[in-house]
């Protein structure tokens, strides 16, 4: 052996002590890993180098590097690349030329723009030859990589592949039990929820993590309806989905307390594909198992789907019944408590929905529950009643309805007394009073008496049968007036709105009467909510069209304000309801606004006989027209200058056109509101505004190609702002035939 070999070989050996030597102070993988880099790439003279070990779980290779306070992971597929082929085949490689040899992947290099030149990459093997990885080293400084150096990083790889399997046994350990640690203080933290959405939430969120799973559903037992039920969150909402409890996977599972493992949903007859085809979800595979309590009774199940690395296993099975059994007393505790405040929630809320006045006693007769009904009809606060006595509110006239109530007591049967007079706290209403018994089911006990209070006030009475023939704030007026006079016909300024479906034609071809009637009915009735919130009058229904008016019988100094604010709650509240009719399958519409402040004449209009209370006038028509103007415009709710001038609030909205609509001469500024849109429904809209707005001075100037110009602008800002697209397509048709005379900026509608 020469001089320079014994040198060599020396050197190897010193390498390969050094390997064994830095090995033996590491406690974690990344550290080796380090090392090795470091060591091979100076050793084989080369720019850098990466080692490979195995992820059996998902069939990749991955890789760990620090940066900075953290460490960082890669991962590649166990077949790609160069790397990919050596720890398929065992062998090692050296390629002289990567981007001549097929099986380098190069699209690391043209992420980073590094440029890989030649590759050494050997596979890293156990003692008993078992392939855990691959050592992979690029870019040799002075030529190409030789034998030798395939030799050495053989060598040194092996060195220290006995401490890399015993890092990656820890490793595991450690990892195995962080996650039995994180089981446990997650069902001890979840077993602490009372809360049944809350819970839900909590659980199916962990469960989808625990399994690696796209989606994962609770459904738990109602009694009750024999049904099988889940709450989910949805646009700030909780919604439920609610099954009888044989139907589908679920049920099958839940009536034979036995667990389903279905690798392939769609070839199991038991599977009900329509909520694939309601939401476009796919279900590949399907593990679902009963929640058994300790009684051994099925109280819901747990489902799983698509788990994202195959199919699940007998483990997953397993796993997910342990889950379950801990996860089965806080569930029944949440449902229990759940039943409870729902049954209180129900009972507070038909109690203080009631149009007739509730009053409960305890069995001394004192008043402990009162609605918002008896508060009304007597003009006083619950809390003036609440834990009194009755026998002090009621004066001697009303002594009768404390021997009634004693007598209902003893009986334990109802008693009604029509048109009674009542005097509470002084004030004599004229009611229907009905006098219960309140027992406890559970052991017959008496727990009191509750009273039941219709008012039959001829007030009431007349109220109730004008509210349904005409405006309930005229009928209101007028019985406070005590007077016709109100609808004589008068000369006021008001602001009047006129609304439209869009779309309705497909709802009454596709609905039938039956359908469309319902249809309207659901619809008028959030739109007419919206109006009186701010005040407004239903004038009428016109088909499918509403109009209304704000201002008058009753003025106000924002009437303008209370239109606009009025519209904008519609264009929401139709959005909200278009999202619950998708949800269920059926057909959505779309509407529009037009709003218009003017002086109009309001009264009685009509014969003696037969007279009906409106408004009529210019402005009224106008504010049809731009309704009407909606669809030309894209838009959703449309204002005239004159409504906009008398806003005392602040709107997001554009001066959109000069227009002369249909039957007039004069033209109308007009202006979109956009208050209703949020930054998912219209992107960038302060700066669509502002190149809107110049765009529209340079129309107004004939400007055309600036005008343009602008208009394309904010259609690259929100491409479905379909008014920017009107005004191009306008903008291009006036410059190539231009308008006659001296352009005024002035649109001239052609129908209605």
């Amino acid at each position: 052996m020469t001089e320079s070999q014994r040198a060599a070989a020396l050197r190897r050996t010193e390498v390969l002590l050094e390997v064994t030597r830095k090995c033996a102070t590491m406690t974690q993988i990344d550290g080796v890993l380090a090392m090795l880099v470091e060591l091979t790439s100076r050793e084989l003279n080369c720019d850098r180098g990466t080692l490979f070990l195995n992820d059996p779980k998902t069939g990749e290779l991955y890789s760990r590097f620090a940066q900075g306070s953290q460490s960082l992971e890669i991962r590649i597929l166990a077949n790609s690349g160069i790397a990919g082929h050596v720890f398929q085949t065992g062998e090692s490689l050296l390629v002289d030329d990567a981007y001549s040899d097929p099986r380098f992947n190069s699209t690391v290099d043209q992420r980073t723009g590094y440029k890989t030149r030649n590759i050494v990459c050997v596979p890293v093997r156990t003692p008993l030859g078992q392939i855990i990885g691959v050592m992979q080293n690029i870019n040799k400084h002075d030529g190409n990589f030789t034998t030798d150096d395939v030799a050495l990083l053989e060598e040194m790889t092996s060195q220290a592949t006995v401490f890399l399997q015993s890092l990656q046994s820890i490793e595991e350990i450690e990892q195995v039990r962080a996650k039995e640690l994180a089981f446990l203080s997650m069902i001890s933290e979840i077993s602490s929820e009372v809360d049944l959405t809350r819970l839900l939430q909590r659980v199916v969120a962990e469960t989808v993590r625990m399994f690696e799973a796209e989606r994962a559903t609770i459904f738990i037992h109602d009694k009750a309806t024999d049904t099988l039920f889940s709450l989910f969150s949805a646009g700030g909402k909780v919604n439920e989905i609610r099954f009888p409890s044989n139907v589908g996977i679920a049920g099958t599972v839940f009536t034979t307390g036995q667990s389903l493992n279905i690798p392939h949903a769609y070839a199991d007859l038991r599977f009900n594909p329509s909520f694939d085809r309601q939401t476009g979800f796919f279900t590949r595979c399907i593990l679902c198992v009963p929640i058994i309590n300790k009684q051994g009774e099925v109280i819901g199940v747990t489902q799983v789907l698509n788990k994202k690395t195959g199919a699940f296993t007998d483990k997953d099975e397993q796993q997910l019944k342990t889950f379950t059994g801990q996860i089965a007393i806080a569930l029944e505790n949440s449902k229990l408590f759940d039943d409870v405040q729902r049954m209180k929630l129900y009972n507070e809320s038909v109690l203080q929905s009631m149009s007739n006045g509730v009053l409960t006693l305890d069995p001394l007769g004192k008043i402990i529950t009162c609605n918002q009904a008896i508060e009304r009809i007597w003009s006083c606060k619950a809390s003036e009643l609440q834990g009194r006595l009755l026998s002090d509110l009621l004066d001697e006239r009303g002594s009768w309805i404390l021997d009634r109530i004693e007598k209902v007591k003893e009986e334990r049967s109802s008693d009604i007394f029509p048109d009674a007079e009542v005097a509470l706290s002084g004030v004599t209403k004229s009611v229907n009073l009905t006098i219960m018994p309140l027992v406890s089911e559970s052991d017959d006990s008496k727990l009191g008496s509750m009273l039941m209070v219709e008012d039959i006030s001829s007030e009431k009475r007349m109220k109730s049968t004008m509210s349904r023939y005409m405006d309930p704030v005229i009928a209101a007026q007028m019985m406070d007036n005590d007077t016709l006079d109100l609808l004589g016909g008068v000369s006021a300024e008001a602001t009047i709105m006129f609304t439209d479906v869009r779309g309705f034609t497909t709802i009454t071809e596709e609905y039938g009467a039956q359908g469309t009637v319902s249809f309207l009915n659901e619809y008028f009735s959030l739109m007419v909510d919206c109006i009186t919130a701010q005040g407004g009058m239903l004038d009428k229904f016109i088909g499918d069209a509403i109009m209304a008016c704000f201002g008058l019988p009753v003025r106000h100094d924002d009437d303008p304000d209370r239109a606009a604010r009025a519209a904008i709650n519609m264009i929401r509240t139709l959005w909200e309801w278009n999202a619950q009719r998708r949800d269920r399958g059926l057909k959505t519409v779309d509407m529009g606004v037009g709003i218009h402040t003017d002086h109009i004449v309001s009264g009685n209009i009509g014969s003696p006989k037969r007279m009906d209370y409106t408004v009529i006038g210019d402005g009224v028509n106008l504010a049809s027209r731009l309704e009407s103007a909606c669809k030309a415009y894209s838009a959703r709710i449309l204002a005239s200058e004159n409504t906009v001038s008398r806003f005392n609030g602040t709107y997001r909205m554009r001066d959109i056109d000069l227009v002369v609509v249909k039957g007039k001469t004069a033209p109308v500024r007009v202006f979109e509101l956009l208050d209703y849109h949020d930054a998912q429904t219209f992107p960038a809209m302060r700066d669509v505004l502002g190149h809107f707005d110049d765009g529209i001075i340079a129309y107004r100037g004939a400007r055309w190609e600036e005008a343009i110009t602008r208009f394309e602008k904010c259609l690259s800002l929100n491409p479905g702002d379909g008014l920017s697209r009107t005004y191009v397509e306008r903008c291009r048709i006036l410059q190539a035939t231009p308008p006659h005379g001296e352009w005024d900026g002035v649109w001239v509608m052609k129908d209605k």
